[in-house]
């Protein structure tokens, strides 16, 4: 029988043999690691700006020669109206109105990477100007414009940038730090500015074409915003499937540029506006009611291309039916507010009150009715100061309370029906009315005569019913006529 010393060297002699394999499967993998890691190297070696043509490769795709030209074929031959009646996915005019799209989306790309490039090479020259310049088309022109020129009032810049534009971008050139580019670099620079300029006149026949077709793929689009509107709108967008599926708040940014005021007001300027504000509603709107607009037109161009996409409407009626209830609400923002009308008075109440007099509302009116004191502050004597609680007219005035002269108050207050019965109330609520004797009273009695002497105190109610007041007020006797003789 194996000891517990036994199976533990066992053991790890499976253990050294499992080891003795492993390096094998290592060695496998770190050879494809090796691989792997040289081909990414490769491919970031290919991705360096040094290069045009490892940067841009649209331009010699097969796919791009194939739908430029089929797209400069329909351009000379015009539109074929004999395919109204084909569907619409069968359409091979729509398949190519669907690559055109596709393609003016590689094409914005393609754009934006040169555009990089560019940036790249010439910030060593100029490196203010791409924060001048945005748009990378104007930015290219630019560039080939100025090549290696310092000193900028020697180039013409006029018809490519706005004159604000050009005033900024000349007194920052006076100032720059950079330094011209070796004839080497600024070849490669000037060749991507005119493989730039050439996607973008490819980009604009693509557009003509599909604005030339907008009026069969997309009626209803066409109708509220335009064609050439429309046809921008589909090649950002990607296609009218994708222009269907996107939210009004995204139609409403397609083509929005950034805009560079150059320290200038933007108080008219107009803000997340894209192709829409190419439009003609778009145009005869007043300036203040130009965004409203814009976000009605977004979302009624969202309505008609998705009624495009599934060929709802073919004839364009329900664009057109867009179009006009635009106008009407446009017409209804710029009305005059109504006229006030004058507030009729009420009718009077000829109803008697329901709230009648009485002997409680007299009580009440008399409880908390304003005293004679209170009345007399409350009044002035003709061409004689107040007296006042601070002097010299400073604080409460006491109004006719005050004498003249004496400086003292003089107050005459009557005795009132209202504190009297209040006495009398308190009076009896202490000694009471009941007959019951108080435990404060007593039967002794203090005279000069004798001192202290013992009295009855119900003596006195006893004589008071004696004599004249006892016939006068008997609880017997009666009232007796006397008869004329």
């Amino acid at each position: 029988m194996a000891t517990l010393a036994d199976s533990f060297l066992a053991d790890l002699d499976e253990l050294s043999d499992n080891e003795a394999e492993i390096p094998e499967d290592n060695d496998v993998d770190a050879a494809d690691m090796e691989e792997d890691v040289d081909g990414d190297l490769a491919d970031l070696e290919n991705l360096n700006y040094d290069d045009l043509d490892s940067v841009s490769k649209l331009q010699k795709t097969q796919r791009y020669i194939d739908v430029i030209q089929k797209v400069e074929e329909a351009l000379k031959m015009g539109s074929d109206v004999s395919t109204q009646g084909v569907d619409l996915e069968d359409d091979p005019e729509y398949q190519l109105i669907v690559d055109c799209n596709a393609l003016s989306v590689d094409i914005e790309n393609e754009i934006v990477i040169i555009h990089n490039f560019i940036r790249d090479k010439y910030r060593l020259k100029f490196p203010e100007l791409e924060s001048l310049v945005h748009h990378p088309i104007d930015y290219a022109r630019v560039v080939k414009k100025i090549g290696n020129e310092m000193d900028l009032t020697l180039v013409d810049l006029e018809g490519l940038l706005p004159s604000a534009i050009i005033m900024v971008v000349s007194v920052t050139a006076s100032t720059t730090t950079g330094k011209p580019l070796p004839e080497e670099v600024l070849s490669k620079t000037v060749e991507a500015c005119d493989r730039a300029l050439d996607l973008d006149s490819a980009k604009k026949k693509v557009l003509d074409f599909v604005e030339s077709r907008m009026g069969y793929i997309a009626p209803n689009l066409s109708a509220i915003v335009g064609s050439a509107v429309a046809a921008k709108l589909m090649g950002t967008a990607g296609g009218l499937t994708s222009l269907a599926k996107m939210p009004a708040c995204n139609v409403q940014l397609l083509g929005a540029k950034k805009k560079n005021l150059a320290g200038f007001s933007t108080a008219t300027s107009q803000f997340r506006v894209g192709y829409l504000e190419q439009t003609e509603i778009f145009q005869t709107t007043p300036p203040s009611l130009r965004m409203r607009a814009c976000r009605l037109l977004a979302a009624k161009s969202t309505l008609a291309a998705r009624v495009d996409s599934i060929r709802g409407d073919p004839s364009g009626n329900t664009g057109r039916a867009f179009k006009d209830e635009i106008h009407k609400k446009i017409e209804k923002w710029q009305e005059p507010p109504p006229a006030k009308q004058p507030k009729p008075l009420p009718v009077p109440d000829s109803e008697p009150k329901k709230k009648r007099g009485g002997r409680r509302l007299r009580k009440m009116k008399e409880r908390y009715a304003i005293t004679d004191m209170r009345k007399l502050a409350n009044r002035m004597q003709f061409g004689v100061p107040e007296e006042s609680s601070l002097g010299d007219g400073l604080g409460e005035g006491y109004g006719m309370l005050g004498q003249a002269g004496s400086g003292k108050l003089r107050v005459s207050i009557g005795q009132s029906k209202l504190a009297a019965k209040v006495a009398k109330r308190f009076k009896e609520k202490n000694y009471g009315s009941s007959g019951a004797t108080s435990g404060l009273t007593s039967s002794l009695a203090f005279t000069p005569v004798q001192g202290i002497e013992l009295t009855n105190p119900q003596a006195h109610a006893h004589q008071l019913g004696s004599g004249t007041q006892s016939t006068y007020f008997s609880e017997t006797g009666t009232f007796s006529r006397i008869k004329r003789t």
